[in-house]
């Protein structure tokens, strides 16, 4: 406990999934957090169950103006951020029309998914640096994807904008060390997690249970990940335990990437 006391933190796409189990690991660790979201609703609940040292704020992450208000929020409130985690995401399979498949996409949707996932966390990490510069340093957490690392047939853009997002952190790690700001930028890759974001491709009932065991037969420990795996993850990011690293690729996915299943189907 109290691995993040005194810290300020800031999680998009936290009112549910990853999102939200990030935010109960960092307070319960001690960190004051920022929930954000479009969920306002279940945003303001679990701020609300989390209590003291948790608040919330409506952000979309595409928005550039609305990134702007949440800056001007935390230098008024909190004089600066100490660890950004740019969770928020969609796939674009339940927000868009589609298709995305690499023969045939449709460019809209194509670009509301890179608008929200790379653009997204480009700007947040645009606002963090200066942030965390008046702490004088301070941790940026990319939840990128396997997709990042391999491709999906049927979901090119959301590949393409993991993919994005996992580059745009090492720039941004190298950017922050040359310029000596002390600040670090490292991406996790979750795969086979079992949050809300399956729930449109498992379907329900025996259905759904069949896909859960054939998904899970090609996952190397045999079974999903929750959560909270991805928020153990992100808390030594965002701790000074990993003070020595930066520009890193923790992958979170059972190990799927470390053998021949790393092709998602």
């Amino acid at each position: 406990m109290g691995r993040l006391e005194n810290k300020i933190a800031l999680i998009t796409g936290a009112a549910r999934g990853i999102g939200e189990s990030i935010a109960r690991v960092f307070h319960r660790e001690g960190a004051r957090v920022i929930l954000s979201d479009i969920r306002d609703e279940q945003g303001k609940v679990l701020a609300k169950e989390l209590g003291e040292m948790a608040c919330y704020t409506h952000l979309d992450v595409k928005n550039e103006g609305e990134w702007q208000l949440v800056y001007e929020k935390l230098l008024l409130e909190f004089g600066g951020l100490d660890i950004l985690v740019n969770n928020a995401g969609i796939t674009g399979f339940l927000e868009t029309i589609g298709p995305f498949d690499a023969e045939n996409p449709d460019m809209e949707s194509f670009d509301e998914v890179m608008r929200v996932n790379l653009n997204g966390t480009v700007l947040g990490c645009k606002y963090a640096i200066p942030l965390m510069k008046r702490k004088g340093k301070g941790s940026i957490i990319n939840i990128s994807s396997r997709s990042g690392i391999v491709g999906i047939p049927g979901a090119a853009a959301y590949a393409a904008s993991k993919a994005g997002v996992r580059n745009h952190t090492k720039s941004v790690a190298l950017r922050c060390a040359e310029k000596r700001y002390n600040i670090r930028c490292n991406s996790i890759h979750p795969a086979a997690i079992m949050t809300p974001m399956w729930d449109a491709m498992l379907g329900e009932g025996e259905i759904r249970e069949k896909i859960i065991k054939d998904v899970e037969a090609g996952i190397p420990l045999g079974h999903f990940g929750d959560s909270e795996d991805v928020a153990f993850a992100a808390l030594y990011l965002a701790s000074d335990e990993s003070k020595y690293v930066t520009g890193i690729e923790l992958n979170v996915d059972g190990g799927i990437l470390a053998g021949s299943e790393a092709r998602p189907e």
